[in-house]
């Protein structure tokens, strides 16, 4: 399945067979299932449930871990795999990195093996959803002032609080919820979506990401066992580590959104004629396309550099808050330029564009705002904090 954009730009001579393998499978998954269900997903704010045990199949959920039933891929074919199914509309790049970066990462690198056995091989196979709850109401970007609370009652945990904007709550079966003890550590806990006072409610209204389930989540007396608790995470690196893997995976997802703005703007510039050429014969319209190639490229290049910086154990923080920024800020503006380009038709669901242009907003304001990661870069930079 060739791309326009290929013409110019030869990522694959870059990627192994392996890679690429991983690329035609998803971008093939990307095109015959979701490409044309999408738009009335989108219009009807519709999650595709009977997806998930077919992205299942092919191997995509968890596909970066090991062991447990997981796929055990390298970073540039997870990365990869983002690419092609945000190309098709992000709602399904952030099911796979809810479910595979948050969820089953969060068991994966701090649930005991008891836990791992249980949970992640049901959530590679897509019989069990995932979901994990960090975010609350009052904000997402101070995770460390969260005022959900875990109290111990003899040997059982209680949670009580609230969260917000969580990805798949209301159809997930197991929630990751982080809360702070009675000495102020944050800890990671794994619920049953049946347990009494687990609510999840999807929130209504949204004009952004519309094919996914974002939800308020009420935690009115959990009662949980002492096995719940996630053994390995103790303090803010515990949900951190895993916010890390699925900005990781943005990185390459805003690019595959990009690389469908783009393809759509340059398909019509050759197309459309207005003065008896097509517009694609203008030396503006040129000069527009051209810009948006070089931002496309040098993103989809960090993108790699990054991937093989994370294959070798490399990777750190703030190389993917450079990533997670840049993609994300360009990807924007490539949308926005389409847009444009495409005149009136732009704002019409013939094309994706601004389908893309709409849930990049929520992408720019999820796993760390441009704000916070400038902050991260900004004292990387000085070795002053300024986050307060």
């Amino acid at each position: 399945m060739t791309l326009l954009v290929d013409t110019v730009f030869d990522l694959d001579a870059l990627l192994t067979d392996e890679e690429r393998d991983w690329q035609q499978r998803a971008r093939a998954f990307a095109s015959e299932r979701i490409v044309p269900v999408i738009d009335d997903d989108v219009e009807n704010e519709y999650f595709r449930q009977s997806l998930v045990p077919e992205l299942a199949a092919e191997g995509f959920l968890g596909m970066h871990l090991t062991g447990y039933g997981a796929a055990g891929a390298g970073a540039v074919a997870y990365g990869l795999v983002c690419h092609e199914l945000e190309a098709a509309d992000s709602a399904w790049r952030t099911f796979v990195s809810v479910q595979g970066s948050l969820a089953m990462s969060a068991i994966h690198k701090h649930g005991s093996e008891e836990q791992k056995t249980e949970w992640l091989p049901q959530l590679a196979r897509g019989e069990a959803i995932g979901c994990f709850a960090l975010t609350e109401p009052a904000g997402g970007s101070d995770p460390a002032a969260m005022t959900t609370r875990a109290r111990r009652d003899g040997d059982d945990w209680v949670l009580d609080g609230a969260k917000r904007w969580i990805g798949l709550a209301s159809v997930a079966d197991v929630a990751v919820i982080w809360a702070k003890d009675d000495d102020e550590v944050v800890r990671g806990f794994l619920v049953p979506t049946s347990t009494p006072g687990f609510t999840a409610t999807p929130i209504a209204g949204k004009l952004s990401m519309r094919a996914s389930i974002q939800c308020d989540v009420l935690l009115d007396g959990v009662r949980l066992p002492p096995t719940a608790v996630l053994p390995g995470a103790h303090g803010l690196s515990g949900p951190f580590t895993c916010l890390n893997e699925a900005r990781y995976g943005i990185v390459w997802g805003a690019m595959g959104a990009a690389r469908s703005c783009f393809e759509a703007a340059l398909g019509r510039a050759r197309t459309r004629e207005v003065f008896g050429a097509p517009i694609g014969a203008r030396q503006l319209v040129q000069g527009a396309l051209a810009d948006m190639l070089v931002e496309y490229e040098k993103g989809m290049l960090l993108a790699l550099h990054l991937g093989r910086l994370k294959e070798r154990g490399a990777l750190t923080p703030e190389q993917i808050s450079v990533g997670k920024l840049n993609s994300v800020r360009e990807a924007l503006q490539i949308a926005r330029d389409a847009r444009a380009l495409l005149g009136g038709d732009g704002v019409t669901s013939d094309y994706p564009v601004m389908r893309h242009l709409a849930n990049l907003e929520s992408v720019r304001t999820y796993e760390g705002t441009d704000e916070i990661h400038k902050l991260i870069l900004g004292r990387a930079l000085t070795g002053l904090p300024a986050f307060s």
